[in-house]
């Protein structure tokens, strides 16, 4: 990564601070990780339970770098059609069309079938130069002047023949084209990966990479990312909704509520107008937290004790 290009991340106090203008609240483990990794040019695999801030990182890092984020999703099946690059066929297509048209001025004065078969062939490696070139995020974010954050969100939901993909790209920062050659980087990306742990990241890849855990927030971390999303609040209130929200991730639940669900759920409350958390309230509002039937069921007869120990009266 050449760090000229991108605004100087100075210090972890200043990435701290910096995350939290944008509102995301993190943990000095993150900050630090996302130091280390900007300093030393390294990708970051972010792994961790689903809703606890991975995409979320790479998003405020953007932000606070002012630099483009391009984003590319994971799925099974992923190629290289999808993730680099693809030829725009339509254009080929009709230029193909335009030839055509203008084949006999295009060979006329041609000596013999040797002059005419060259002709063509200088016209027809214009079919596949850049300007026909599609090219998708991982290409993109190769061709940006001035740097990108690149998000590779979900990894594990790819085949390990996209891991291989990834090894040749993260390696050297330029892949192959075989009608064109090989381009490189125009200045290397800032490259998250994430991870919600479905299957297990081959060691080659994880070896590439600077890895970071992110797992649920401490009771405390979570009342300020709350106090940050949802200001208007109550204290107390604040303090009793985190307390509930964790202890239902010490249930046995399909899904457990993510931050995401918690801040929904603050929320929701505040629309309310509760001023603190009591057994009716938390049962006509349980679906906002989670999001099977089955845990709502398996829920219900452990909410008078939840609540109690959130801490309402």
């Amino acid at each position: 990564m050449q760090s000229q290009d991108f605004p100087q991340l100075a210090s972890i106090e200043q990435i701290e601070q910096g995350f939290e203008s944008f509102g995301y609240i993190c943990s000095r483990k993150i900050a630090t990780s996302v130091f280390l990794a900007f300093a030393l040019r390294k990708p970051i695999l972010v792994e961790g339970p689903p809703g606890v801030g991975k995409t979320e990182l790479a998003k405020t890092t953007a932000l606070l770098l002012d630099t483009p984020l391009i984003r590319l999703q994971c799925y099974e099946g992923l190629d290289e059609a999808k993730a680099l690059y693809e030829w725009k066929y339509g254009k080929q297509l009709l230029y193909t069309q335009v030839l055509k048209e203008k084949l006999g001025d295009l060979l006329h004065g041609a000596q013999g079938l040797a002059e005419s078969v060259e002709r063509l062939h200088q016209f027809g490696d214009i079919f596949y130069s850049e300007d026909f070139l599609e090219p998708r995020p991982l290409l993109k974010a190769m061709q940006q002047e001035k740097g990108a954050i690149l998000l590779i969100d979900e990894v594990d939901k790819s085949d390990y023949e996209f891991e291989s993909l990834l090894l040749e790209i993260l390696s050297d920062y330029q892949i192959s084209i075989p009608e064109i050659g090989t381009v490189k980087a125009r200045t290397t990306p800032m490259v998250f990966l994430t991870s919600n742990n479905s299957r297990e990241i081959s060691d080659a890849l994880k070896r590439r990479c600077l890895h970071l855990y992110i797992p649920f927030p401490t009771v405390e971390l979570e009342q300020r990312i709350i106090r940050s999303r949802v200001p208007d609040v109550d204290e107390k209130l604040r303090h009793q909704l985190v307390e509930f929200v964790h202890s239902l991730r010490q249930l046995d639940l399909k899904k457990v509520p993510a931050i995401s669900e918690t801040i929904d759920w603050a929320r929701s409350l505040l629309l309310m107008h509760a001023e603190q958390l009591d057994e009716d309230l938390v049962r006509n509002t349980l679906n906002v937290l989670l999001k099977f039937e089955d845990d709502i069921e398996a829920t219900d007869p452990e909410l008078r004790g939840l609540v109690r120990d959130s801490g309402s009266d």
